[in-house]
């Protein structure tokens, strides 16, 4: 079966779980959740999984 892959406009890439992500220097992470946010901006402090960092922050 295929996995369903969302690209979202300013936000996360949604990948339906569970997945394997393999990063820029070889290492491997596991995910088993039913869907997965995966960083596309790199500003996330859980890359590759998304934390909203993407978000803009406004003041109060």
């Amino acid at each position: 079966m295929p996995r369903r892959v969302t690209v979202t406009t300013e936000g996360p890439m949604l990948v339906e779980g569970p997945v394997e992500v393999v990063l820029d220097d070889g290492s491997t992470v596991r995910s088993d959740r039913f869907t997965v946010a995966l960083c596309t901006c790199r500003r996330s402090r859980a890359y590759p999984w998304c934390d909203t960092s993407h978000r803009r922050r406004s003041k109060r």
